[in-house]
């Protein structure tokens, strides 16, 4: 079920916040854990399972985990088994079919694929789960003795399909103890109303401009920039819109999400991208990975090997297909530059300009590996954008796909790409009447929404297949 689905909008979103508060309070989380089941069953119920058994897992590990006559060994044993289990199970829904295939390929086999399904959003309830079993096994939380609450943290549905990803112990006094404010729900469905905008208006109009110029055999080069560009700003006004969207929900039922992106086409380096982009992910990363491969602790040459293989990580967790590592490791390879040469670090207004041009053009060019259906794909459409591809056949010019409305899509996504709105925003005075146009425009920003998703548009949502 997508947030930006007239079920949702309309039916869905209504009557679990509605009962939700009608509720006592001490019956509102089995409101919420039967709700965020709902949702994630909705349209294919199977998935269900897949969730089910990371739940039992999960909470069996931690109860596990957290019997204080075990001792280290033990406890060990019982944390690698878990972690293994759950990510036994990512491989078997998310990459044992790119295994096969790529098996065949290098050795001549002829396996055949398993059409496994694979449930929506399991990297990220996976990530999930596992946040919670090492944080018990570190002792930095106590295991629940709940299998309502462990199942709660697991499948919350706000941020269940695409993050942000939570980790265990920022959010569990929350589950048990948090208060519900009208403030609240108010900047709650501010900031939901917000991330829809994103998605709706902005994520979807420069879609529907990227997907169909990213399948063309042929393009010339104002055509591929055209189309990386308007991939670029899709990808992070969808990606963002939902996050946003996500902590909306979260302040409407008394949680607080952390952040999730922190205007990342600012950076300066790569590194400072990865401080603002996805900002969940990166921090799973460095904290259940990073850290304990031993972080920077061990000198440059193990430093670079550590941040490679997190980036390596970081892009087969997007996805069963080469162009996702290749992607990680671009990221990685800059990164491991920076760290060590430091030519990165700060300087005055021209280096921060040339600074800013570089995160661009990585990051910039990195999406086209990202999007791209292969490796031949993505080094076909930068041959396009550099002037070296064929051509001759496009079958439209970019004025065939630059029509005003993504004209406007295209400038108002590079604007609020940049802190530029919420700066203009930040200096209004705090009165009523200030308060009141935002929220004018806010509603005008739903009303266009909603036009547009009666209106049948284009209207995916990328993070699905992740």
């Amino acid at each position: 079920m997508l947030f930006s689905s007239t079920v949702f909008l309309f039916a869905f979103l209504p009557l679990a916040a509605g009962i939700y508060f009608l509720c006592p309070r001490k019956w509102r989380n089995g409101w919420l854990l039967a709700t965020s089941l709902v949702f994630y069953a909705w349209g294919e119920p199977r998935y269900v399972l897949a969730m089910l058994f990371s739940i039992v897992l999960n909470y069996a590990g931690a109860r596990l985990l957290g019997v204080r006559s075990f001792g280290p060994g033990a406890r060990r044993g019982i944390l690698a088994l878990v972690c293994a289990l759950n990510l036994a199970m990512l491989v078997y829904f998310k990459y044992l079919d790119f295994l096969i295939a790529n098996l065949n390929l290098a050795f001549g086999w002829h396996l055949d694929p398993t059409g496994v399904w694979m449930p929506i959003g399991i990297s990220f309830f996976t990530f999930q789960s596992l946040s919670y079993v090492m944080d018990v096994y570190r002792r930095q939380v106590e295991a629940s003795r709940s299998l309502a609450k462990t199942a709660l943290f697991i499948s919350f549905f706000p941020q269940l399909i695409a993050g942000p990803i939570l980790k265990y112990h920022d959010i569990c006094r929350q589950i048990d103890a948090r208060r519900e404010t009208l403030a609240g729900v108010a900047s709650g469905l501010r900031r939901f109303i917000a991330g829809l905008g994103k998605k709706v208006l902005l994520a979807n109009t420069l879609g529907a401009v990227a997907d169909p110029i990213f399948a063309l055999e042929t393009l010339d080069a104002p055509l591929a920039w055209l189309g990386a560009v308007a991939y670029a700003l899709q990808l992070y006004f969808d990606f963002s819109g939902y996050s946003d969207m996500a902590i909306g929900l979260g302040r409407m039922f008394g949680f607080k999400i952390l952040e999730n992106f922190d205007y990342p086409y600012v950076s300066k380096s790569i590194a400072e991208f990865w401080r603002r982009w996805h900002v969940s992910l990166g921090s799973w990363f460095r904290e259940y990975l990073y850290f304990p491969m031993g972080g920077n602790r061990k000198g440059t040459a193990r430093t670079a090997f550590n941040l490679l293989i997190v980036f390596a990580a970081t892009g087969i967790w997007h996805g069963a297909n080469w162009t996702f590592l290749a992607w990680g490791l671009w990221h990685g390879l800059f990164i491991v530059v920076e760290r060590v040469s430091k030519f990165a670090d700060g300087g005055g207004r021209l280096k921060n300009a040339l600074l800013h041009g570089y995160a661009v053009a990585v990051f910039g060019l990195g999406w086209v590996l990202f999007r791209a259906d292969s490796i031949a794909h993505a080094w076909r459409y930068y041959e396009a954008m550099f002037g070296f591809g064929d051509g001759n056949g496009v079958p439209f010019s970019v004025a065939y796909y630059a029509s005003r409305q993504v004209l406007l899509a295209l400038a108002v996504g590079l604007l609020a790409s940049t802190p530029l709105f919420r700066m203009a925003k930040d200096r209004l005075p705090a009165t009523f009447r200030a308060q009141a146009g935002i929220d004018l425009f806010l509603l005008g920003v739903l009303f266009l929404s909603i036009l547009s998703i009666a209106s049948g548009t284009y209207n995916p949502f990328i993070y699905f297949r992740f």
